[in-house]
């Protein structure tokens, strides 16, 4: 087992190094902007989605990651048990957080709607998710988590200082109930620690199982049809 292990991390190395490399690129492109104040629309500075983002670029590397383990010879077993569970992560984020959101979970855990609270059940929501997604294709699975990481770590970096020098940008911003008096070190944990490393990498592994598994269905529906095309054409 662990020499397989061993023999599978450089390979994975080298499939997450360029989409690692872009993704870095695009994070540090918004944080020039944001600083600067370039196009609003481009760069916003409050917690909402931008469209310079690297939240875009989950999906867009799932693609690319599945096709390449596709043509390396780790498909999935098969394509529709991949969809299934990536879908099934999925179905968990949505019920488990639009059951929150109602008030119909929080009363049976004996869960108060706090700030700390709502953080702690939306990191265990999506780390559940994208665990939920395991089975259908491990192969990628860890190469998402692999990728989600080397996104992730950068940016939980890049939000300590913002945090600590105050940027005004997307970086150090709080929602409207953050706590009074938090200290740098425990805004940070809470603001982007465990957000970047728990919620963002599980988002990236639900969304990129997502649409790779889409992708590789996708290909493999196409290539099922190419034989009744070629004897039509015949």
């Amino acid at each position: 087992m662990q020499r397989m292990n061993a023999e599978s991390q450089p390979s994975t190395r080298r499939l997450i190094l360029v989409p690692a490399v872009i993704t870095l690129a695009v994070t540090l492109l918004r944080l020039v902007g944001e600083v600067n104040h370039w196009a609003g629309a481009w760069f916003t500075t409050d917690m909402g989605a931008s469209v310079v983002g690297i939240v875009w670029l989950a999906p867009a590397f799932g693609v690319y990651f599945a096709l390449q383990l596709s043509a390396s010879g780790k498909a999935p077993n098969a394509a529709w048990r991949a969809l299934a569970f990536a879908a099934l992560g999925i179905a968990v984020a949505i019920i488990m957080t639009r059951g929150f959101t109602i008030g119909a979970i929080a009363p049976r855990l004996h869960l108060s709607y706090t700030f700390h609270t709502r953080l702690l059940y939306g990191w265990s929501v999506m780390g559940v998710a994208a665990v939920a997604t395991l089975p259908g294709w491990p192969a990628l699975f860890q190469t998402l988590l692999a990728y989600a990481y080397a996104a992730r770590v950068p940016v939980a970096i890049i939000m300590f200082f913002a945090y600590h020098g105050h940027w005004g940008t997307h970086y150090d911003a709080v929602p409207p109930d953050f706590p009074a008096r938090m200290s740098l070190a425990s805004t940070w944990l809470w603001m982007a620690f465990f957000p970047q490393l728990v919620f963002w990498v599980g988002f990236t592994v639900v969304s990129g199982m997502l649409f790779g598994s889409v992708a590789v269905a996708l290909v493999s529906f196409l290539r099922s049809l190419a034989p009744l095309l070629a004897r039509r054409s015949d």
